[in-house]
């Protein structure tokens, strides 16, 4: 026994040395640190670098670096360039070609002009440490893309601009950065330059002329092997860093060259992408992020004023002068305001080149811990302002350019309706079909589907059985209504992504849940089924909880944010909505702004329901409960949600369905808008580092709010 307890304690001594161990322990913080850091609204990039400080040899000295954790933080730094050079959408700089090339140059030469005067004699650093870190000015990465893309305005030509400019800064950043470094090693001579255009030229005729035949001649080969494609996208990234390494160049050079070699032969929404950025992005990249935690010593910020005044001059440089950039820009090609605050939303987040020039300029003794702390710091405060500038220009820009709501419009959204609902509960799913039954639209042909999802077991395809007898008697009363339903049953591990998933496998435009019941604590701290559906989809979703029958209510309060109207979900669910109010004779009691109110009693005239509306302005949402003063017993409590990120969402929206549940006994339906028009088709440009940023937007708007709800208590 003693023997067992001295093992144990010898296996967690620190520094960790069992490989297993420490890969365990790394998988685990990897696997938490998003959860956690969610419910913290820490954006996760920060979170896995600042794990990577705690667990560090400068901290708590629990894993230091190794041969084998440095094997994997290359292949995390590999992969983050690649996917960078595989997501840029070359047809929009092709488009944009001419303006591309001279905000690129913007964005190139101010920041490297404005960054190296204030880091050679500002700072303090010597001609290569200044010039290179001047050069990370000039790189940005499009944190803020997918929320602007959320919301509807990634086609404006201010977007396609900025993503184009991205490809010559990036490369124009990493061609310094050879430079920079054969002046270290070698110094700068007519040999040094004449053998490293040689080996480029070689380099880029292997990447860009012979690898793309090869890689499209082996995809048509092996097509059904799609296994093979994925370790063969793999071999090419190798690869093209290996050949970056012989021709002088730094790996991280070649790994994007991939990435512009294969860009044309992996589409985005392809399951080769999928595969791609799923391995990235739960392994080799949070790996990366971690091991520049480990590297990070904290004791260097407070020994002194130095290493802050470092982070702040670097930071404040980064942001200034691409707003310079933005600006210039904003001028020659004769942008609106809204347009330049959208290219510096864009241009102005430090990310993954970034991180990866200084850690390379680290290694090679260039750069101090200085530059390299101040640089985090950097990254955190450069994406959190660059996605609220953004999102606040994506918005400015709708509200500017929004476009009369015509009758057409109306009943072209009501052309193709789908209606999936969960069944899950016996005594819900009565409620929820004759819900479903009331608002379908009578023209549509679509079904109503219902749908159970089936745990993943061992007895998994006798439970389908059981659920389909089960579900046979409740869809006798539909089939009374001469309403088509379709039951449909999955086979999933999670509720939530099982709903998902078939709502896209059925073409359902909106999802009808049950109200969630009491979770258990780990249950809410990992995730529940709303949550997991709103964020796997863009359709309209509907919780409902009826208390009563629907036919025991005489009014519908319904409760509308601010800017809902311009959500593209909107004709939808106000169809709905005033189809409800019309079949059960409601009043319709509208919370709203006045330009909202407006909108929906425009649909009510083209639909030609000629509902009771009434109107009452609201706008204070931080005193959500006063509501609740105009609350009768019978009415049916409809409040209007909207998803993280678009245009009519705000902090508050989140504790709603709470407020809701506490506080209203009566019969209840939250509403999350439909993302996206079924009529268009929107770019999905994922990036490595964007899904957690909307989380620092959500914080600070809290804070203000936080601020604001305690100054008017003291008042």
């Amino acid at each position: 026994m003693d023997y067992f307890f001295n093992h144990l304690i010898h296996e967690f001594q620190r520094p960790l040395e069992n490989p297993v161990l420490i890969f365990s322990i790394i998988l685990f913080i990897i696997l938490m640190a998003p959860v956690i850091l969610k419910r913290i609204n820490i954006p996760s990039i920060i979170g896995l670098i600042i794990s990577g400080v705690v667990i560090g040899p400068n901290a708590l000295n629990i894993i230091r670096k190794s041969s084998a954790v440095e094997l994997f933080s290359t292949i995390g730094l590999l992969y983050i360039m690649f996917i960078a050079g595989l997501e840029l959408d070359m047809n929009d700089f092709k488009r944009n070609k001419h303006k591309s090339l001279w905000f690129g140059f913007f964005t190139f030469i101010i920041p490297i002009s404005i960054g190296y005067p204030v880091c050679r004699y500002f700072l303090g650093y010597d001609v290569d440490a200044s010039f290179l870190t001047a050069s990370m000015f000039a790189t940005h990465t499009l944190v803020a893309y997918p929320l602007i893309s959320k919301m509807g305005v990634a086609k404006n030509q201010a977007v396609a601009v900025t993503v184009g400019g991205t490809i010559l800064t990036d490369t124009a950043v990493l061609l310094i950065l050879a430079l920079v470094l054969g002046s270290v090693n070698g110094g700068l001579n007519n040999i040094f330059l004449a053998r490293l255009s040689i080996s480029m030229l070689i380099f880029g005729f292997i990447m860009f002329v012979l690898i793309p035949p090869f890689a499209r001649w082996f995809f048509n080969r092996l097509e059904s092997e799609h296994y093979s494609h994925y370790i063969f996208v793999l071999s090419i990234v190798f690869f093209a860093a290996f050949l970056s390494e012989v021709a002088g160049l730094e790996p991280i050079i070649g790994a994007f060259a991939a990435g512009l070699a294969l860009n044309r032969l992996i589409p985005h929404s392809s399951a080769l992408m999928n595969r791609i950025e799923f391995i990235g992005n739960s392994l080799f990249i949070p790996f990366f992020l971690i091991s520049v935690g480990m590297i990070v010593d904290i004791k260097v910020l407070f020994a002194g004023p130095t290493a802050w005044i470092v982070a702040g001059a670097l930071t404040i440089t980064a942001l200034f002068s691409k707003w310079i950039a933005a600006f210039v820009t904003q001028k020659i090609f004769k942008y609106s305001s809204h347009q330049r605050q959208l290219i510096f939303g864009l241009s102005s987040a430090h990310a993954a080149a970034t991180l990866a020039i200084i850690l390379v300029g680290f290694n090679e003794g260039i750069l101090d811990e200085n530059i390299l702390n101040g640089t985090i710091i950097l990254i955190l405060i450069t994406c959190i302002v660059a996605s609220f500038a953004a999102e606040r220009a994506a918005k400015s820009l709708i509200t500017h350019s929004k476009n009369e709501l015509s009758q057409e419009d109306v009943q072209l959204e009501l052309i193709t309706e789908h209606i999936l609902l969960s069944a899950e509960e016996d005594e819900e799913i009565d409620k929820l079909l004759n819900l479903a039954i009331l608002i379908k639209n009578k023209k549509s042909v679509q079904p109503v589907s219902v749908l159970s999802v089936i745990p993943f077991d061992d007895e998994a395809e006798i439970n389908i059985i059981k659920e389909k007898r089960r579900i046979s008697s409740h869809l006798t009363m539909a089939a009374a209504s001469e309403t088509r339903i379709n039951y449909v049953s999955t086979i999933d591990q999670n509720i939530g992504s099982g709903i998902a998933r078939t709502s896209r496998e059925v073409m359902a435009n909106l999802i009808l849940l049950p109200w969630p019941g009491q979770s258990s604590l780990l249950d809410k701290f990992m995730s529940d089924k709303i949550e997991s559906v709103v964020g796997y989809t863009d359709k309209s979703i509907f919780v409902v909880q009826i208390n009563q029958p629907l036919l025991y209510h005489t009014r519908m309060i319904l409760v509308i944010p601010p800017m809902g109207e311009m959500e593209n979900g909107f004709v939808q669910w106000a169809n709905k909505m005033l189809l409800l109010a019309k079949e059960l004779n409601l009043k319709l009691v509208c919370f709203s702004q006045e330009d909202t109110f407006a909108e929906l009693a425009k649909i009510d005239g083209y639909l030609g329901y000629h509902t009771t509306i009434q109107h009452e302005k609201f706008s204070d949402w931080e005193d959500f409960l006063i509501i609740a003063r105009h609350v009768k017993e019978k009415d049916l409590v409809v409040c209007v949600s909207a998803r993280k990120g678009s245009i009519s969402y705000f902090g508050i929206l989140d504790s709603i369905p709470s407020k809701l549940e506490k506080h209203f006994t009566n019969s209840k339906i939250v509403i999350y808008p439909q993302q996206f028009s079924n009529l268009k088709l929107y770019d999905n440009y994922l990036d490595i580092n964007a899904e957690p940023i909307s989380q620092g937007i959500k914080t600070l708007n809290k804070l203000k709010k936080g601020l604001g709800g305690m100054l008017k208590k003291n008042q």
